[in-house]
C-alpha cells in the first residue's frame, strides 16, 4: 500500500515540470503571434490579404464592421485567426486561438 503511495507521489512529481514546459513553450508561441499579426493592426484590407491572402469566412457584425476569419489545422488542432475590419477599410483588432 505505501509503495503504491510513493510511486502515485514520485509520478507527480516527475510530470508536474513537464507540464510548465509544454506551457511556457506555448506562451512564447502565443507572444510571437501577437507580435507578427499585432503589426498588421492600423494597416489597410489590402496588406492583410496579401500577408494571409483570402480569408475562410467573412460577415458584417452587429457594429457594421467586417469580420475576415482565417482557418487552419495544424497538427490536427484547428486554428482560427479573426481581424475586425473597420468602415475605413483598416484593421482594427485580431483574436487568435488554439493555433500552436
Amino acid at each position: 500500500m505505501k509503495t503504491k503511495i510513493l510511486l502515485i507521489i514520485f509520478s507527480i512529481l516527475l510530470l508536474l515540470p513537464g507540464c510548465q514546459t509544454i506551457k511556457d513553450k506555448s506562451d512564447k508561441i502565443v507572444q510571437k503571434e501577437n507580435e507578427k499579426y499585432g503589426k498588421l493592426v492600423g494597416k489597410d484590407l489590402d496588406e492583410l490579404k496579401i500577408e494571409l491572402g483570402t480569408p475562410t469566412e467573412d460577415f458584417v457584425n452587429e457594429k457594421g464592421n467586417k469580420i475576415l476569419i482565417y482557418k487552419t489545422s495544424k497538427y490536427g488542432i484547428p486554428c482560427e485567426r479573426k481581424f475586425e475590419i473597420g468602415e475605413s477599410g483598416t484593421v482594427l483588432s485580431f483574436s487568435t486561438s488554439g493555433c500552436i
